[in-house]
């Protein structure tokens, strides 16, 4: 039999991709004698899956020994289910495609519950499989025994429980269909090792049912006709992005609707990278660490035009006080996002691609029907912001390195064809604030978990996606040494990612709190990993012993020369350590749970923006 949960998920059902998923077209293959495990190999592969992150034990040890004669399959044995977890997710990220990890029972499965919340906060698409114990075992607590699917329950779209071999094929391509259609997210099938030892007979479905689960991608007209109505009379019109449009795969027509409608446009950290950082309407990222511009921008707006985004707090500040005179028009694939955090004026249901694709000759028709409104005075003022209130830093008084700079010249030196992955904290912030992303796919972090750890196996999963591509790892000390691990891997299986550690000898953002908040009582945030005379670890002498390049920065004058040696090597890992000041602070800054009206350009600072008008 096979359990489930219902599609229909409690939590929202993580924007579509369907063009970009893993899933091959439903066809018919004849029914063919073979066991459980071998099944769930040859279902892998009829679903389009090429890669697998995973690490072998006893229940999902049948499948591994039939996974080790496929031809089509490339398993990376990672050193840590969630590092194999976030490389999935790294590689779906860069791809489009669906990311497969794979793990044994209870430790090695319940190792997935983070990178499978990360992934479902961040709409990614990704199937794990996990053995079970025999199915008669099941209940009883016998050895490594969890109930993964009632502990992911909260935190996938959808699982199932497998433990009748003859379900295997419709589970594995149910699976991924369901994290690849509609909102993606990632999918659990945990499958009982007594339905891998079986005998079955393997029939990959001709089409797939799931009753209760139909994502809508067509937008309702009246709806789309009154959103081009609203957008072409606003005189204070912004475009806010999040993250949808790049799932959605829909950044070539969101730059249409920009350059068709003149408004102003803001991304998100998930979507930075959907527009090009070069274009003219482009402000930068909104929220706690985003652009003055942006956060402005949208505080005096007229008119909000919400596309694949949330309304989340990070982005909204204090959300009673969040854009305040603004029409709301909220368009996501996601039915439960709308109206959940911010009443919204016109809702639109359905595929990104295919609002803006309908979008665009209705507003077309309002603009032949009453000329374009007049923007300028508008664009004035945003323009007064953008000047006034650039991004800067200043250096530090302490003589160590300005992170900002280096994390500045790792962007100009590698280029726009780069994909950069960060962990969490103030590394993450200033890497979406100074490395200017012309492409989607370029950026990749844990934006709505906030998982620490994350940068080397999802730079090692992006690496594995797209070869040809540099892929950096910008991390922080306290990050890197949580999955530092993964290094070993990439090694082992000539994934040459480069990694910069941004090391303050501190949890960074955690210090910047205590400076800010806490007076300057540092409750165990010093690291001892790069400041004075001891380091623990020593990074350049951890990158040896794991097989990769070691180099360290400390002057100034070092890191351009550093970075280049760092791209020129491209048959092993590199490993830089970035010594910098721990007292940089990551500005602007919104505080957790105030307005957008409080931002601060820098410490003590707040812009002077007229806020009556």
């Amino acid at each position: 039999m096979t359990q489930e949960t219902s599609p229909a998920h409690p939590r929202p059902a993580p924007p579509a991709v369907a063009q970009a998923s893993g899933t091959r077209p439903a066809v018919s293959v004849s029914a063919e004698p073979m066991s459980g495990a071998q099944s769930v190999v040859r279902s892998l592969e009829e679903a389009g899956a090429e890669v697998v992150f995973g690490i072998p034990g006893g229940t999902i040890l049948p499948a591994y020994d039939p996974l080790m004669d496929s031809t089509r399959l490339r398993h990376i044995l990672v050193r840590h289910e969630q590092g194999g977890g976030h490389a999935a997710s790294g590689y779906a990220h860069a791809t489009g495609r669906v990311g497969v990890t794979m793990a044994t029972s209870g430790p090695g499965a319940t190792n997935l519950v983070t990178p499978l919340a990360d992934a479902n906060m961040d709409s990614i698409p990704l199937v794990s499989i996990t053995g079970q114990v025999g199915a008669s075992l099941i209940g009883t607590d016998a050895f490594q025994e969890a109930d993964i699917v009632g502990i992911t329950l909260p935190v996938t779209k959808h699982s199932f429980l497998v433990t009748d071999p003859a379900e295997i094929p419709n589970a594995i391509a149910s699976a991924f269909h369901i994290a690849s259609t509609g909102r993606p997210g990632p999918v659990l099938v945990d499958i009982a090792k007594s339905a891998m030892q079986l005998p079955t007979t393997f029939t990959w479905p001709q089409e797939i049912t799931l009753p209760g689960y139909h994502p809508v991608t067509k937008p309702h007209a009246k709806q789309i006709r009154e959103a081009a109505r609203l957008l072409a009379t606003a005189k204070r019109p912004v475009l806010y992005v999040g993250g949808g449009i790049i799932r959605a795969g829909a950044s070539e027509t969101l730059r249409k609707l920009v350059d068709a409608s003149g408004a102003a446009v803001v991304t998100t950290l998930m979507a930075r990278g959907a527009l090009p950082d070069s274009h003219p309407q482009h402000l930068g990222m909104p929220g706690m660490h985003g652009t003055v511009a942006a956060v402005a921008s949208l505080q005096k707006a007229d008119l909000v035009f919400s596309l694949g985004a949330r309304f989340d707090d990070r982005v909204t500040g204090k959300l009673s006080s969040f854009a305040q005179n603004a029409t709301i028009i909220h368009a996501d694939i996601d039915p439960a996002e709308i109206g959940k955090n911010r009443a919204v004026d016109v809702p639109i249901v359905g595929d990104l691609k295919e609002i803006i694709a309908d979008l665009l000759p209705e507003l077309a028709r309002e603009h032949e029907a009453h000329g374009k409104p007049d923007l300028g005075a508008w664009w004035h003022q945003i323009d007064a912001w953008r000047e006034t209130y650039s991004l800067g830093y200043s250096q530090p008084d302490d003589g160590l390195l300005a992170p900002q700079h280096i994390i500045q010249r790792l962007g100009e030196l590698s280029g726009p064809e780069s994909i950069f992955v960060a962990g969490v904290g103030q590394h993450q912030m200033w890497a979406s604030q100074f490395i200017r992303y012309e492409r989607p796919n370029s950026w990749i972090n844990s934006g709505g978990l906030g998982t620490m750890g994350y940068a080397v196996p999802a730079a090692m999963g992006a690496k594995v996606g797209a070869p040809d591509r540099t892929v950096w790892a910008i991390d922080g000390d306290g990050c890197f040494q949580m999955t530092n691990q993964e290094l070993a891997t990439c090694t082992l299986n000539d994934i040459p990612i480069k990694v910069a550690i941004i090391n303050n000898s501190s949890l960074g953002m955690v210090r910047q709190w205590q400076s800010l908040f806490y007076e300057n009582r540092y409750s165990n945030t010093d690291l001892h990993t790069g400041h004075g005379t001891r380091r623990v670890p020593d990074f350049v002498k951890l990158a040896a012993a794991y097989g990769c390049a070691g180099l360290r920065v400390e002057r100034e004058d070092e890191i351009d020369a550093t970075i280049k040696r760092a791209l020129e090597i491209d048959d092993q890992p590199v490993v830089i350590d970035f010594t910098v000041s721990r007292d940089a602070m990551v500005w602007p800054m919104v505080a957790a749970g105030v307005s957008n009206d409080d931002i601060q350009y820098a410490r003590g600072i707040s812009p002077a923006w007229d806020r009556e008008d």
